[in-house]
């Protein structure tokens, strides 16, 4: 059987992602999953995505990590679906979806450029060495020194795997403040089992943790990731975070045929 696939990235977050409104993807196939975005013998990615129809919203996302299995909401996963979405002529300017963690709402400008509204961020749990929180995914949150040359896969597997989190893990950031406005970051992502060049849900978690241990005031944010850099806003009030928006590139890089 040929698939039809196409290939989008998000700041170097890459991903497979396959028009599947006809419902024909074998969805519980997580070696074929796992095949698909194995970058050496598959097409490669860090994630394989299925646009799926829906009766209340333009579509429902379907996210897959690179090992195959399902997983929580993928923020640049979920900027680069939009992109497709419109792509597909799915959309115009402007929608709504579904995804594991819920409703969203999108907006593609005419740059390209696309801001995905994020959960809304009630608990954060704030200690001296780290902050956790969830914004779609669990994200450990802690700043370090000398992150340009800081071993994230090491240090991040260590936390991830660790007695902190238990069986379930958690997605592990490293931080460095530049300024007030800008934080740089490296993500450990559970599922993928590495650093990524960018994880929006990762992006987000910093930039509401580093608000919220005081490291800025301001509620509109700039993150550097390794793939290139995203902005996070929010609105804050009484200790909770809403109105979050995600936002950044989400690119086409090609499309192709793969034998399943």
């Amino acid at each position: 059987m040929q698939l039809e696939f196409y290939k989008y990235q998000g700041t170097g977050n890459d991903f497979v992602m396959i028009d599947n409104r006809s419902n024909t993807f074998p969805k519980e196939n997580t070696q074929l999953v796992a095949h698909l975005c194995d970058r050496r013998f598959g097409i490669g990615a860090d994630g394989l995505i299925l646009l799926d129809s829906n009766t209340d919203t333009d579509f429902r996302m379907v996210y897959y990590n690179s090992d195959g299995n399902l997983s929580s909401m993928c923020g640049n996963g979920g900027r680069c679906l939009v992109a497709f979405a419109k792509k597909l002529n799915v959309i115009q300017d402007e929608t709504t979806f579904i995804a594991t963690d819920g409703l969203h709402y999108a907006t593609v400008a005419a740059d390209g450029i696309v801001s995905l509204q994020m959960i809304d961020v009630t608990e954060i749990k704030n200690t001296a060495e780290y902050s956790f929180l969830n914004t779609g995914s669990p994200h450990h949150v802690q700043l370090v020194e000398d992150l340009e040359h800081y071993n994230v896969k090491e240090n991040g597997a260590a936390i991830r795997y660790g007695a902190l989190y238990g069986q379930q893990g958690s997605n592990i950031n490293f931080v460095k403040k530049i300024d007030d406005t800008t934080f740089s970051l490296r993500t450990y992502e559970r599922g993928v089992e590495d650093e990524t060049l960018a994880c929006g849900t990762g992006a987000t978690a910093v930039a509401i943790a580093m608000n919220a241990t005081g490291q800025t005031d301001l509620n509109a944010i700039n993150l550097n990731v390794e793939g290139g850099k995203l902005a996070v806003s929010f609105d804050k009030k009484d200790g909770k975070y809403t109105n979050v928006f995600l936002k950044g590139p989400a690119e086409f890089v090609f499309k192709g045929t793969i034998e399943i």
